[in-house]
């Protein structure tokens, strides 16, 4: 099938085999690819002419982690007492109440493996956030750290996910998929949990009716196919997802970041394309033809590239990310506030219109009453 042939299909919205979505990405010029992709953005999301965006804070539980991935400057191992810490509930309290102050509703809150927090622990911080802030959402944790507290906890992975659904758990985020390849985890996250403990983790967040997102991280040991492979993996999954649940509400794929990384000590360090990034976006509209949203991911590409993207499949910015430490840790250094990410949008022809994790608009501004 020719290139054209397979765009027509994809512009369909209908699922392409592997090796189209291999042709799709290699062989398509990236003007095309773009083009089509924004044609299925246009006819699919509810209003075209809107791109969303989101307050909210992320936060570290902990920098304690054994998974020890190649990639993350921010995690520690539990004896290094010097830079280990666990996040007290007074600096939740500061956090929160200076995040509902700026117009959030969100903590995505994430840490490490570590090896002495279990479910117990978990239940009773999330209760906590709750009983001490009702309205604040908990969009927490990550596929590894489930299946890592549920390994220490003595549970399953379902029965975890319930437990922490039922201490105020509301949403959770893609973390932890980089590339869904079993020899590219090996070689980068070779501690972390499984390829398929993250796809399984997943699938039974669908089943229990909790919203996710997935994601990529790429640009890093990586090749063009295990790209595509991650994308047609996270397709499948969504197509499993019961009738009636959200499953994946949203794609995010950003670039690897080397800046002092274990994997730039071993030679690998970030070759950011802006023309890479767009195929991605673009490939990611047209082959992940059963995920509503693909988000721009400004804080590792930048403004001029995340508003190219969105005439290129994207329909989201993502949030202003009030606080954030892991990433940032390893060389991304952009910075939006809420007037900032508003004016990103307008000046690429678009309509802000802020969002929460259920892509379900929020008035902007705010009144006091939604602080």
């Amino acid at each position: 099938m020719t290139t054209d042939r397979i765009l027509d299909k994809a512009v369909r919205r209908e699922p392409l085999t592997r090796d189209e979505a291999y042709a799709l990405y290699e062989c398509t010029p990236v003007q095309e690819l773009a083009a089509a992709a924004d044609a299925v953005r246009r006819a699919t999301v509810a209003d075209p002419t809107v791109v969303t965006w989101q307050i909210d804070r992320n936060v570290n539980i902990t920098n304690v982690c054994i998974s020890g991935c190649k990639f993350c400057n921010f995690h520690c191992k539990p004896h290094d007492t010097q830079r280990a810490f666990v996040t007290s509930r007074e600096e939740y309290r500061e956090k929160i109440a200076q995040t509902l102050a700026l117009g959030g509703d969100q903590l995505l809150l994430q840490g490490g493996l570590h090896p002495q927090l279990g479910i117990d622990f978990y239940e009773e911080l999330f209760r906590d956030l709750k009983r001490m802030f009702p309205r604040i959402r908990l969009h927490a944790l990550g596929a590894p750290e489930v299946a890592h507290i549920a390994r220490i906890s003595g549970l399953t992975t379902l029965e975890t996910l319930r437990r922490l659904m039922a201490a105020g758990l509301d949403s959770l985020p893609g973390a932890g998929a980089e590339i869904l390849d079993p020899d590219v985890r090996r070689a980068i996250s070779p501690a972390k949990p499984s390829v398929a403990s993250w796809l399984a983790v997943m699938h039974e967040a669908h089943t229990l009716g909790l919203a996710t997102s997935a994601t990529m991280m790429y640009g890093h040991v990586e090749q063009p196919r295990q790209r595509v492979d991650h994308l047609l993996a996270i397709r499948d999954l969504q197509a499993r997802c019961p009738e009636g649940k959200p499953g994946f509400l949203a794609f995010i794929p950003w670039i690897f970041r080397s800046t002092g990384t274990r994997l730039e000590a071993e030679g690998t360090s970030t070759d950011f394309s802006p023309l890479e990034y767009i195929r991605i976006i673009a490939a990611s509209r047209l082959i992940l033809n059963n995920i509503p949203n693909i988000q721009a991911s400004w804080l590792t590409v930048g403004r001029q590239t995340a508003q190219a993207a969105l005439h290129s499949g994207a329909n989201d910015m993502g949030s202003i990310m009030i606080e954030e430490h892991v990433v940032s840790s390893a060389g991304a250094d952009n910075r939006f506030d809420a007037e900032g990410i508003q004016q990103a949008i307008r000046e690429a022809g678009f309509t802000p219109r802020l969002r929460n994790q259920l892509y379900e608009l929020r008035p902007w501004p705010l009144d006091d009453t939604l602080r």
